[in-house]
């Protein structure tokens, strides 16, 4: 995430650089340079537009992905906690089983 924070700010930064140097060297007339840093502008703005659009969509695709990641594994371990409370149940219904055994064997 934080690459992609200075990823904005770089752009940002460009857009703002950019601006200030055409304004600065300007040889247009004052509604000529207006216009065209009302064009640059749109154009940085549209930039902007698209990179945080590619940058959240990436972030919506790597979180999903995550997501599927994580609920693959919990359906994993709880089918293992699943299986090994069976086998346990299985034991002591055994013993259990033997234990009954045994004390009809000694009270008899």
């Amino acid at each position: 995430m934080n690459n992609n924070s200075n990823i904005i700010a770089g752009i940002l930064g460009g857009a703002a650089v950019g601006l200030t140097l055409g304004v600065l060297y300007a040889p247009d007339k004052g509604s000529e340079t207006r216009r065209k840093i009302r064009e640059k502008a749109k154009d940085a703005k549209d930039t902007i537009v698209e990179k945080s659009s590619a940058i959240a969509d990436e972030i919506s695709s790597r979180f999903s992905s995550r997501q599927n990641e994580f609920e693959n594994e919990l359906d994993h371990l709880l089918e293992e906690m699943d299986s090994k409370s069976d086998d346990a149940i299985s034991t002591l219904e055994r013993k259990l089983k033997q234990l009954k055994k045994e004390n009809h064997l000694n009270l008899n």
